[in-house]
């Protein structure tokens, strides 16, 4: 990966660039990543699922994303990637868990490039604009784009969260044991859910604002 870029690309944090993606309408870059996952997962034939890699790989690179902080961003993704595609071995066989792995891993990949090089006013003004049609029948996009940006906020603070109670049981010698870092990592995230709701309260948005 190529160019000059922060120190670490979080999931949902634009990255300011001129690159062909970074021109390339936020609609064109939605409608691409839609078709690319939908045909992904109805696809099962082993040259769609390299394809598919090779293609993320390589819009990584045009969009310059630097390697070493994708992989730190995708470390999540990974870990769910594994899991999933060890149960697929085991209730199938190896090539189904391989072609889960690889499939999971370039979706996310794929989306990581959308998000580096979209900003996410953009992003959103184009959801509100695409699902405009949908409005006639009672659909409120503007709650729609809140509860997107929500979504895109709310993984990168729960990866960061993650890291820095993996981080605190390591340096109390910890670090082998899981519950010193799962109980004190639920609770975390429950109590950041809950000041994300009273900040939305605080607002004048509720729960029925986002349903």
């Amino acid at each position: 990966m190529r160019g000059t870029a922060p120190r670490s690309v979080t999931v949902g944090l634009y990255h300011p660039g001129d690159t062909v993606l970074h021109r390339l309408p936020a609609g064109a870059k939605l409608a691409g990543l839609s078709l690319v996952s939908v045909g992904t997962v109805v696809s099962h034939a082993p040259a769609v699922t390299v394809a598919v890699f090779v293609l993320a790989v390589l819009l990584a690179w045009v969009g310059r994303v630097p390697l070493v902080s994708l992989v730190r961003s995708l470390r999540l993704v990974l870990a769910v990637a594994v899991v999933a595609a060890a149960l697929q071995w085991w209730w199938y066989d190896f090539p189904k868990a391989a072609e889960t792995l690889v499939d999971l891993v370039s979706l996310a990949l794929l989306a990581v490039v959308v998000t580096v090089t979209t900003p996410v006013t953009t992003m959103l003004d184009t959801i509100v604009r695409l699902l405009g049609p949908l409005r006639r029948v009672g659909l409120d996009t503007e709650r729609v784009a809140l509860a997107v940006a929500l979504a895109i906020r709310a993984l990168p603070a729960t990866v960061d969260l993650g890291r820095e109670t993996r981080d605190a049981a390591r340096a109390r010698g910890l670090g082998r044991n899981p519950r010193a870092y799962l109980t004190p990592f639920v609770i975390r995230v429950v109590a950041q859910a809950h000041l994300t709701g009273d900040a939305l309260v605080a607002r004048g948005i509720g729960d029925d604002d986002l349903v």
